[in-house]
Parts: structure tokens; C-alpha cells; sequence
């Protein structure tokens, strides 16, 4: 069968994937390396990623705000566990002014910043310092905000949405009086995360506690939503941190408790970014582009006029046009629909087309018989073939169309989710004894999946022993999942007596 990309998941999972980002308009090279243009579909995605979120996010308690772009070293050099974890990756400025020296501009070494300004890797200690400031008595906590912003991260192997050295995110950051507090709002959090992504984004996840060499830089615990992409591979979602006094003791943040006592305060942090779109494209996308779930998608229900230039062309606009108002005035996920009436001037098959390889899950088409019959034709872009190759557009009364349309969406919007929750349980194994069994099971297919193996949890030279043999596997260990049955039996990696269960993939 012929499909609307070149090069299919099978052929080339790493082409297919830069391949939807291109088709789709998603995002295109900017010129600068590792950072990336996202196009007006791609950052549409994102805005209806942020919209949700952030509602979620503010439904539990959480105020917006919004810190500077530049921290000063200083900040980074009070947590030497912090800035360890993120020293590579730091871009710096050094010079607040350029000048003209033979026919270039280069910095001015009279210029140059008594003090070197980190652009923002992750503000933990930025907030930290403000936080400082803001809590001194126990009446002052707990302490709950977000912020959406851009950070960097100076990668050295970049992929459009998800490795970049600038990307989009939100992180939260909150201050509590008790290590209870702080421990409940991180796993708060994380539920947020893994409703979201599986509400919303349709993207079945695991939620879990990241293994000790995992742990987000400083903190206490680390919790996160792996995400299974069609290749097999996990994409590591979200993460939530619990940091405990490791932030407030080197930030100073201090409270008087109820008792006159001083005590530092335990804070958490967390975080989802435009990586989630990466996840989006690898879950749904198929061999004919994006499929975007509608509760994401820019335009759920795009109409398209099939237009002959003749004196027929106006009435059809004017059909498709009270479509879309009709279509806009009904309700789906608690929020209007968003349908789209393209006008552009292409052909009916390309602006078709077109729309297949954005994903808009539901597209109109409309010509002289559709207006003459009072119907619409509809292609559904989570099935879009039949068994006989050819694309499964269905003729509907226009009035029927428009009275089904919520349901519609809705069906895509949970068989999408199906879809991937199959394939992610399908593709865990978790009859792995030992580590000769784990490391056939990955050595058996090119895309194997994940296991699920007892795990005894060990430390020091123990751990490093681990990591040394999955980093020769190109293997990580990914989460501890929350719901993973008891472990029984010995550990495959030591041999010790296993005391959880741990997921084993190769990841993004």
C-alpha cells in the first residue's frame, strides 16, 4: 500500500520520525544547533497541551509566575550535587557587549560580567533564593508555584522536540512545613502528570520511582511517567521530585514553626515539556504522518470545499461554512469544537492530504453532490483505510454528521489510547529470571520492548556494577512501578533477595 511519507515506521523508525515533523509542519531547523523553529500545528499542539495542564496544575493550589532567564553561578555553586548533574550542559554569559574588531563582532573585553550568568538548565536555585525571602514563619507555607518557560541545555546529540538546547516547558516549585507535605505534593503531582498524559495526550504511561542513579540532581527521590514508543523504546515524560532540606539548606530557606523553632523547609519540584510532543508523534503517528488526539488537536474537524471554479463553488463555500458554524456551537470534553474551514486556494487532494499528514483527527470533505444531496463525506483519521486499501470516507447526511460529530471524537480520542495500551502491556516482559535471560530478551529483536525484573535495590559498588554492564547493553533501568506486583526471588542483577520490581528498556 502507498502511504503519504516516503520512508515507513519499519524501514526507518529515526527518518519516519523527522519525516512526520516535516510532512506535518511541526517544526523545522532554525539555524542555530540543537534549537529548532516550531511551526504554528506543532506549537498549536503545545498551546492545547498547556491549556489543560495548566488548568490541572492550578486546580491543585498552584499560582503562576515567572523568574529570570539568567542565574548567577553563584547560585549553582552553593548545591554541589546540582550543579555537578547539570555542569556539562550549561551555557554561560560572560560579556554584556560586543564591538567591531577587524571586520567582526567578538566580545568586548572591557565588558566582561564580574559575576558569569547561567542561562536557565532548571531554577531550582533561583527559586530556592527567592523562596528565601518569601517564607519566614510557618504561616508562610506551604509555598505552590509554576512557571512556563524555555530553558537550555547544551546537548550534544539533538532530535526535534526531543532532545533540544532550548526547549518549552513548565516546572513547579513548592515549599512545605513537613517532609508528610512535601512527599504527598510530589506524588500529587505525578498523578497530575500521568492523568494528563494518559487523558489527554492518549499516551498509556507507568508511573514509578526512579532507581537511586536516576534521581533528578540533589534530590531525595525522583518519580516519573515512562511512555512506550512504537519502536519499543521508553520516552521518559515527566518527572517529580522530591528534594527534601537538600535546596532550602543550600538556599537558606528557613521558617519559624508554630513552637518558635527554626527549620528548613522541605521543598519538591516537577516538570513536563515539549518532549511530550516527541511522545505524541511516536505513540499515534503511522506511515501516513500525525494523528493528533482531538483533545489536542488545533482543529479537530477541518472542511474542506472541493472546488471546480465554476459558478457552483460559491453555494459549496456557503454549505461549508454553516457546517463549521454548526460543528462550533456543539460541546466535546466539556469545551467547544474547533473546526476549521480551509479556504486556501489548492486542490481539494492536496489540502486533503495535507491534513492526513497533520492528523486532524476528523476531515470534511465537500463537493457539487455532497451540496446537492445535503451530505458530507467524512474520513476519520484514526482509521483511515479499509481492507481493501482504499481510504474509508463515508458519505453522511450533513445534519447526521454534525448531530454525531462529539461522539465522534470522542470514540478517536479513546480508541487512540486503546490503541497504545495494547501495545505497551503486549511489549513488557516479565518472566525475566536472570541476567542471562534479560540480556537475550534484548538481544532477540530489534525492537524488544521492556522487562520487568526483580530488583534488590543495591547501592555503591553494587550499583556501579549494574550500570557499567546495562550501559554495555545500551540499556537503563527506568522506574520502580507504583503498581508492580511483590517481588519474589532473587534480584537479576546481584542475585541478592529482590525487594521491588524494576523496568528495563533502552530509552530516548
Amino acid at each position: 500500500m502507498k502511504h503519504a511519507l516516503s520512508v515507513t515506521r519499519e524501514q526507518d523508525f529515526a527518518a519516519w520520525y523527522q519525516a512526520v515533523i516535516a510532512e506535518a509542519d511541526m517544526a523545522e531547523d532554525s539555524g542555530v544547533r540543537g534549537c529548532m523553529v516550531i511551526r504554528p500545528w506543532g506549537y498549536g499542539i503545545w498551546e492545547r497541551m498547556q491549556k489543560l495542564l495548566d488548568a490541572d496544575i492550578k486546580a491543585t493550589g498552584h499560582e503562576n509566575c515567572y523568574f529570570p532567564l539568567f542565574i548567577p553561578l553563584s547560585y549553582f555553586e552553593k548545591e554541589a550535587e546540582h550543579v555537578d548533574g547539570f555542569a556539562k550542559e550549561m551555557a554561560v554569559v560572560t560579556h554584556h557587549r560586543l564591538i567591531q574588531q577587524d571586520g567582526r563582532l567578538v566580545p568586548d573585553p572591557a565588558a566582561k560580567l564580574e559575576e558569569p550568568l547561567v542561562v536557565r538548565p532548571t531554577s531550582e536555585t533561583v527559586i530556592g533564593a527567592a523562596f528565601s525571602r518569601w517564607v519566614q514563619s510557618w504561616r508562610d507555607l506551604p509555598v505552590l508555584i509554576n512557571q512556563w518557560a524555555n530553558v537550555v541545555r547544551w546537548e550534544m546529540r539533538t532530535r526535534m522536540f526531543l532532545r533540544t538546547a532550548e526547549f518549552l516547558w513548565q516546572e513547579g516549585h513548592t515549599a512545605h512545613a513537613t517532609t508528610q507535605e512535601a512527599v504527598e505534593e510530589t506524588m500529587k503531582m505525578l498523578e497530575v502528570y500521568r492523568r494528563f498524559a494518559e487523558e489527554c495526550v492518549a499516551m498509556p504511561v507507568v508511573a514509578g520511582e526512579k532507581p537511586e542513579n536516576e534521581r533528578f540532581p540533589g534530590a531525595v527521590s525522583t518519580y516519573s511517567i515512562e511512555a512506550m514508543m512504537q519502536d519499543g523504546k521508553a520516552l521518559q515524560a515527566g518527572t517529580s521530585h522530591f528534594l527534601g532540606t537538600t535546596f532550602s539548606s543550600a538556599q537558606n530557606i528557613r521558617f519559624q514553626n508554630a513552637e518558635g523553632q527554626q527549620e528548613l523547609a522541605q521543598t519538591t519540584s516537577w516538570g513536563v515539556s515539549t518532549r511530550m510532543i516527541g511522545g505524541l508523534i511516536m505513540v499515534h503517528g503511522d506511515d501516513d504522518g500525525l494523528r493528533v488526539p482531538p483533545r489536542l488537536a488545533p482543529y479537530q474537524i477541518v472542511v474542506v470545499p472541493m472546488l471546480r471554479d465554476n459558478d457552483e463553488d460559491a453555494a459549496i463555500i456557503d454549505y461549508c461554512a454553516g457546517l463549521v458554524a454548526q460543528l462550533n456551537a456543539l460541546d466535546v470534553f466539556r469545551e467547544p469544537v474547533r473546526a476549521l474551514l480551509d479556504r486556501r486556494p489548492a486542490k481539494a487532494a492536496g489540502k486533503r492530504w495535507g491534513w492526513v499528514k497533520k492528523g486532524a483527527p476528523i476531515i470534511i470533505e465537500v463537493g457539487g453532490r455532497d451540496l446537492a444531496g445535503g451530505n458530507v463525506s467524512v474520513l476519520r483519521r484514526d482509521r483511515l483505510y479499509r481492507e481493501d486499501g482504499k481510504l474509508d470516507s463515508a458519505i453522511l447526511a450533513k445534519d447526521d454528521f454534525v448531530a454525531a460529530a462529539p461522539e465522534m471524537l470522542e470514540a478517536i480520542q479513546q480508541g487512540l489510547f486503546a490503541q497504545a495500551s495494547e501495545r505497551l502491556q503486549a511489549n513488557i516482559n516479565r518472566d525475566v529470571a536472570d541476567l542471562a535471560a534479560l540480556k537475550a530478551h534484548f538481544d532477540a529483536s530489534a525492537r524488544p520492548g521492556w522487562a520487568l525484573v526483580n530488583w534488590a535495590k543495591p547501592t555503591g559498588a553494587a550499583l556501579d556494577k549494574v550500570i557499567e554492564w546495562l550501559k554495555g547493553e545500551k540499556l537503563t533501568l527506568r522506574n520502580v512501578p507504583l503498581d508492580a506486583p511483590a517481588a519474589e526471588g532473587a534480584c537479576v542483577f546481584t542475585g541478592e533477595p529482590a525487594v521491588e520490581r524494576v523496568l528495563v528498556g533502552r530509552a530516548y
